[in-house]
């Protein structure tokens, strides 16, 4: 019989080769089939749904997984827990000497479900072996999902949008972490956003920050934004400054729209180095700085015109020192003005707040965020007038410690590192 590590070893290799010629279908089977080379009973596939909510079961074969549950809440589940803090937890014992766990599928930082994995021991070889699985089997889904329906269908609890397809379809994903920074985005009304979009990319040392906000909540919105985006790229890997970024998005929308359609944002740019941040407001929301969990301020800028609008006011770039730790928040205006009918609006000092506190608890950034927008939807009735949108970049810093490297990579902040929800220090597993 193979040791535990010549097993976990045949296990990555033949699942990997299997996976260059395998429809997402199979992937249940096949990863039950090859996870037995390293003492697996069982392997079944969890993936979030759009509004992370939900865990769904990747459905296989006819036999996978047909003793389990298909659909798993979030909130109040084991496997909830596992999936929100990025732990493997136990989950309920499947008998005698077979020990089952909850594993999280991560691509990078980005959460895209769980493993629900069975095996008749308990060792720090098997959770190692359960761990590079749940990693290898992520970037199957991520490398499988732009191309398969099965897969969106799966993770759809509703029918979509024609303006919200186009959207989800282009944005880059909702986390992003290294050394340097932690990045991480929400935006709802999942099924129905339009006009507002997010962008992040990173080069060398700068990383690249924007937000835009299309007039409207149709289809047109949607494909203002779209445009807005796509020159905006187009302009910045070009080699175009903040300005001449932000004047090609204008340029695009007059030629397309002649005036009748706008669009505002933040453009902006951190110097991962240094700590600098500069940006652009086109006719937007300032950028807010939290800073030590104790204040925040908005980062005042004379804001230009709305990009489409070309009413000739003058664009000014405005600079920002960041100290380590500093997380610089874009927004639209559906996060703040949002309201109960009657009601008074979310407002940007119950949206600050939110962030300071749950961070506070030591969350993961992409929860905190998660747990704003449910939020958000359960002071507006569930059901929002307008799109709402953040995103939220952490500087980590730029002469780090292991213990901050290590944070960053988990999308957590320095002050998370190590933290359970109820402050208590977290044990690694095994």
């Amino acid at each position: 019989m193979a040791s535990s590590g010549e097993g976990g070893r045949a296990m990555l290799v033949d699942l990997l080769r299997a996976s260059h010629l395998m429809p997402i279908e199979l992937l249940p089977a096949k990863a039950s089939e090859c996870a037995r080379a390293a003492g697996f009973h069982q392997v079944l596939i969890y993936l979030v749904d759009l509004q992370r909510s939900r865990l769904c079961l990747l459905p296989g074969d006819a036999a996978t997984g047909r003793e389990h549950e298909a659909d798993l809440h979030v909130e109040g589940t084991v496997a909830g827990r596992a999936y929100q803090f990025g732990d493997v937890l136990p989950a309920a014992s499947a008998g005698e000497d077979v020990f089952e766990w909850w594993v999280p599928l991560l691509d990078g930082t980005e959460r895209i479900g769980l493993l629900r994995v069975s095996a008749g021991r308990d060792d720090a070889d098997t959770r190692a072996d359960m761990e590079a699985l749940a990693a290898l089997i992520a970037l199957i889904v991520v490398s499988k999902r732009p191309t398969s329906d099965a897969l969106a269908k799966v993770v759809r609890a509703q029918s979509m949008s024609v303006a919200a397809e186009m959207q989800w379809n282009l944005l880059p994903p909702r986390t992003y972490a290294d050394a340097r920074v932690a990045i991480s985005a929400s935006l709802e009304p999942a099924y129905e956003i339009s006009g507002d979009v997010f962008e992040y990319a990173v080069d060398g040392p700068l990383v690249h920050l924007a937000i835009f906000d299309a007039m409207g909540h149709d289809t047109a919105a949607g494909l203002s934004g779209t445009l807005a985006l796509g020159a905006y790229r187009n302009a910045r890997r070009q080699g175009a400054d903040l300005v001449g970024r932000s004047d090609a998005v204008e340029a695009a929308l007059l030629e397309q729209y002649d005036h009748q359609r706008y669009v505002t944002g933040i453009l902006a740019t951190l110097d991962t180095g240094t700590g600098v941040l500069q940006w652009v407001n086109r006719g937007h929301h300032p950028p807010i700085v939290i800073r030590d969990n104790r204040w925040t301020t908005r980062l005042a800028c004379t804001p230009g015109h709305p990009m489409g609008t070309g009413l000739g006011l003058p664009t000014t770039v405005c600079q920002e020192h960041l100290q380590p730790g500093d997380r610089v928040v874009l927004y639209t205006d559906g996060i703040t003005e949002a309201r109960r009918p009657g009601g008074r609006e979310f407002g940007i000092e119950r949206f600050t707040d939110f962030l300071i506190r749950h961070h506070a608890d030591g969350l993961p950034v992409p929860e905190t965020l998660r747990r704003l927008i449910h939020a958000l939807l359960a002071y507006h009735e569930g059901r929002l007038q307008d799109d709402a949108t953040v995103l939220l970049c952490e500087w980590i810093g730029s002469h780090l410690e292991p213990a901050r490297v290590a944070a960053a990579r988990t999308g957590l902040s320095s002050k998370g590192l190590g933290g359970s929800a109820d402050g208590r220090a977290q044990q690694p597993p095994g």
